[in-house]
């Protein structure tokens, strides 16, 4: 491909600026190479496997200490076994209406990663899936960041929930619960500035061996709820008992609920801290 083909590729198609899909992904570092991994993936692949790939505008990285981790629930997660694995959460946003454009470059130049030595294998992927938006609800309207300010503006925090529900319909059932009624009382007072909400989407046949299929796509929805404090000062009297209001409802359960720090570009803080 020459450079003149750039120039035709950019004068077409969609190219807004709402976050129209995430890449969310949950990663493990195998015991033993907690540094290695964090230096490997901030150093090179935060840049080359995502953020220089085109039609992604926005990422940031996010840690658990053991401390965060203990606060996870349930215990009995369909997500992560166990509920405390997946000590780094990468997530970055996707330009609407971009991501079949976006995956064919991203399935070519992670092979090519790996042919050149630069995928770090001693790591295990928890929970790793491309998403399309469905909604994004605000704690204060019209004031303060919108969605694609999210992965850049200082967010103290960040709290990830994956729910289940038992089927496509009542999917649909649970999206519009969310918006309307559970979600905008959650966020009322709250620490919380807003919760973007994301249903999962099938990766495609030719993938890296290393990442497992997406489940739950039909029945999902991913949550992200963004922090204006450390979700440890905050947990217990606005996160615990989510899982009761979803089951109440009775349209899914909550399967994954887990809070968030953001790591410090360019440092090793917080790895001392993963066990």
């Amino acid at each position: 491909m020459t450079s003149d083909a750039y120039a035709e590729l950019a004068s077409v198609g969609p190219y807004g600026v709402r976050p129209g899909h995430a890449l969310i992904t949950l990663v493990e570092p195998h015991p033993g190479h907690e540094y290695a991994y964090n230096r490997w993936y901030e150093d090179d692949h935060f840049i080359a496997g995502a953020m220089a790939m085109p039609w992604i505008y926005a990422g940031r990285r996010w840690v658990a200490t053991r401390e965060l981790q203990l606060l996870r629930y349930p215990e009995k997660s369909a997500i992560a076994q166990p509920v405390t694995a997946g000590c780094y959460l990468s997530v970055y946003w996707l330009t609407e209406g971009r991501y079949a454009d976006h995956m064919r470059w991203t399935v070519g130049i992670n092979k090519r990663l790996l042919r050149d030595g630069r995928v770090y294998q001693d790591r295990t992927h928890i929970f790793t899936a491309f998403h399309d938006h469905e909604a994004t609800v605000y704690r204060d309207g019209a004031a303060g960041p919108r969605d694609h300010h999210a992965l850049d503006h200082p967010y103290a925090g960040l709290a990830l929930e994956v729910i289940e529900s038992e089927g496509p319909e009542q999917r649909e059932e649970l999206l519009a619960w969310l918006r309307s009624r559970h979600l905008p009382r959650r966020l009322a007072g709250s620490p919380a500035a807003m919760v973007t909400v994301f249903r999962p989407t099938p990766l495609p046949s030719d993938r890296m061996s290393y990442v497992k299929q997406v489940e739950g796509v039909d029945t999902r929805l991913t949550l992200l709820w963004f922090l204006e404090s450390d979700p440890r000062e905050c947990w217990d009297s606005c996160f615990t008992g989510l899982d009761g209001e979803v089951a109440e409802a009775g349209l899914g359960r909550v399967e994954f609920m887990a809070p968030f720090i953001p790591t410090i570009p360019g440092t090793d803080q917080y790895v001392a801290e993963l066990r």
